[in-house]
This record gives structure tokens, sequence and C-alpha cells, in this order.
């Protein structure tokens, strides 16, 4: 079915295949249409009222996935027969096949700029291969279960893939690594679309829900309902204003986003907020800002030290203590004392490279003044490592001063850039009008 989104348009039906229709896709064009069927064949429409197609036997299985190149002048097709094969569009050609997978394929799609090819299959890989030299230049493997449906992003830095063990992962292909892991469903993930601007991703699922996730911020946007059993598809449209899931309940929903409706000025104004909130931090600021206990058990953490990737919707990341804070004998006399401002004056007296130390701090709250005592009655640290913590603090200091001025030359940076989009869409403003 090809749908007009305009009122009281009528749809086209196109009938031909002689089994279930199992993945279509427009060419960039918009001249032709490519559907792939359980009855082993591939069709090219073209999409009027008369509904003319073509035909060829493309596989000796199931096909599963039909994609055109971003120049609509080839077409890969994958199968339940193991392989990977890639057409030319308009002699309806065949060109060559990627052989590796020793399972179904479910997926393949062809990078931004047409160089590679991704695909997923049942033997829990994901492949990467060179449409010149047909080789396969990379896998993944870490999967529980296998990929259901995998893409590039806009860019063509990264895949995305949608898996049966109902996370989403997204990977640099530059580096091969493993950026970002959401485990937002509760049931089998089926498939994925990136926005265009390659800033969120959809995905849909057999929970009944399609997701948002913002990828900027790592983190789930939102939760979207309105199917009534597994949602098997979604696609945002070219420029992202809209977006489509298709569910077992028979149903097909469009969707208007409301997300990209900021101008990209005031997001990239946004984003600088949230990476620049404050100004460059001094030695002394380097401590955390949020309210947090003096307490006298272990303080230095190392978090996830294993270098496993961490749910983003994990609330309570695994901690691993890596050893015992040298100041949790003063931190426990402070408690006792209640005495915030002699902390702090004792935890600086630790950073003092001299071997006596004047503390004149008055505590709000009872008026007395501090103690004068030496740093080795405070810490039991020898004076010549105390000597050593002072080299170590005044060096700290100057990589502050550097990173401040490398800040400041960012946020210039930035400024300017927000300035050129902000004269941009002013001339586009007076060239439309």
């Amino acid at each position: 079915m090809i749908w007009n989104l305009k009122p009281q348009t009528r749809a086209y039906r196109f009938t031909g295949h002689k089994d279930a229709v199992m993945s279509v896709h427009f060419s960039p064009s918009g001249h032709l249409v490519a559907s792939a069927s359980r009855d082993k064949t591939v069709r090219l429409w073209t999409p009027n009222v008369k509904g003319t197609s073509t035909t060829f036997t493309a596989h000796s299985a199931v096909v599963r996935s039909v994609n055109f190149s971003c120049d609509g002048n080839f077409l890969v097709t994958a199968s339940d027969d193991k392989s990977i094969k890639m057409w030319n569009t308009h002699q309806q050609r065949f060109l060559l096949s990627f052989k590796g997978h020793n399972n179904w394929v479910r997926s393949a799609r062809f990078s931004p700029d047409g160089r590679l090819v991704v695909s997923c299959s049942d033997d829990r890989t994901v492949k990467i291969w060179d449409t010149v030299s047909r080789e396969c230049i990379n896998t993944f493997t870490d999967y529980r279960g296998f990929a259901n449906f995998v893409d590039f992003n806009p860019s063509g830095t990264c895949i995305a893939s949608a898996g049966t063990d109902n996370t989403v992962k997204l990977w640099d292909i530059r580096i091969n690594k493993l950026l970002q892991h959401y485990q937002v469903h509760s049931a089998s993930v089926n498939c994925l679309s990136f926005h265009p601007s390659g800033n969120y991703l959809i995905t849909a699922s057999s929970d009944c829900t399609l997701k948002i996730m913002d990828l900027l911020e790592g983190r789930l946007l939102y939760t979207l309902h309105g199917h009534q059993g597994p949602v098997l598809a979604v696609t945002f449209s070219r420029h992202g204003e809209y977006f489509a899931s298709g569910g077992s309940d028979s149903q097909v929903l469009v969707w208007k986003t409301n997300f990209d409706s900021i101008p990209y000025n005031k997001v990239l104004k946004s984003l600088s907020v949230r990476t620049n909130p404050d100004p460059a931090p001094h030695i002394t600021d380097i401590h955390p800002r949020i309210p947090h206990l003096h307490t006298s058990g272990p303080q230095l953490i190392q978090i996830n030290p294993r270098g496993h990737i961490v749910d983003m919707q994990s609330s309570d990341p695994p901690v691993v203590d890596t050893g015992i804070d040298f100041l949790s004998k003063h931190k426990s006399k402070a408690a006792e004392s209640h005495s915030p401002s002699l902390v702090t004056n004792q935890v600086n007296s630790c950073l003092d490279p001299s071997d006596r130390v004047s503390s004149h701090a008055m505590d709000p709250a009872s008026g007395d003044p501090g103690i004068t005592s030496t740093l080795e009655d405070h810490t039991g640290i020898p004076p010549t490592l105390a000597s050593t913590l002072g080299h170590i603090v005044e060096q700290l200091d100057v990589l502050t001063q550097t990173v401040s001025i490398l800040e400041q030359r960012l946020t210039m940076t930035e400024d300017k850039l927000q300035e050129c989009l902000g004269n941009q869409q002013t001339v586009q403003q007076v060239t439309s009008s």
C-alpha cells in the first residue's frame, strides 16, 4: 500500500507478490519502490495509478530486506539463504554477493555514501562489508541474542542495532567501540530509525511501544503508546517532521514530531549552556559541588573498572572501592566536632607544602576559633611527602589554567558558530520574504 497524506486522497494498493511482503523501500528520487517477499522475489514498482512492476528472483529463500543506495543506482537484498546480494537498479542485473553469515540474514543497509553495507543475522553477528572489495571489514558479536534490524546513522560513522535481547546498541565503526547501550524495552526490539539530524533514534518493540532516545544526552526521551500489539516497523520521514509505525494490530500510525521544532541555533545555545554550566574551575573547585556527607568510610571509587558499557537507564551504576581515603581520620574527627569549616581547613592543610600550618577558621555555629597544630598531627604525613603534595598541587594549578584557556577558546568558537547560524537564518527569512 502507498498512502498519500493529503486529505481525502486515495491510497494505492499494489498486488503481485504471491506471499507475505517482508520489506519495502522508496528510492531517493521517489520514482521507484522496491519490495521483498517470502515468495523469494524482489519487485520494482512505479508508484502511480497503474502500479506497474518488474520482478526478478533474487534469492533461493525468503527475502527479508531491501534497500536502495543513496543515489538510487543500486539495491541490496538480504535473505534466509544466508547471503546478501547487490543489484543494479536500472538494469535489474545481479552485481555481487556478500557471503559470511551462517544463518538467516535479517537486514542489510547501505551507508549514506554507498561504500559500505551493514547486515545482521541470526548467527548473532553484525557485519560491515566493503562494496568494492566485497570483503567483510568488521564483525560485531556482542549479543546475547541476535539483531532484528541494523542501520547507519546519517553521517555514516555509527551503526545501531535492534536486538531480540530487548537492547539497542550504538557502535562507532571508526574505532570499533560500543558507544551507547539502551535497555529500555521489555521485549524484543524489531526496528529502529535515525532522525535526519542524527540526534535522535526511534525504536519499535514487541512490548507494544515506541521509544525515542536522545543520542546527545544518551537517555530515553519519549515512550509512545498507540499500537495494540507488537510494533514491527518504524521510520522517520526524509526531513524528520513525521514518522510512521506499523504493528501486528493491522494499523499504520503516522506521528508528527515535536522535538525538532526548535531552530537549530537555539539547540546549539542550549547545548552550550549544558556543557558549560559554570566558569572554568579553580583547583579548589574540583571537589563535588552537590551536597554530600563527610563520613569516615572509603571515599575513593572507580566506576566500572572492567570497561563494561553501563546501561543508559541505570540509576545505580556499579562501583568498586579502590582504597581508603587518607583523610578519613580527620574527617571522622570533623564529624565528631560538627564543624564544616574545620573540615575545609584540614583538607586544605593537606595541600600545604609546609610542615606546620595555622588554622584560623571560625566555626559559624559556635564562634570557636580553629586549631593550630602540625601537619603530622593531622594526617601522619612526613614533611617530604607533604612537600611532594605541594609540588603536585602547583602542577595542577598550571593544568587548570590551561584547561580554562581552552574552555574560553571553545566558548568563543561556539558563540561565533551561533552568530553565523543566526545570520544564515536571517538571510533565509529575507530571501523567502
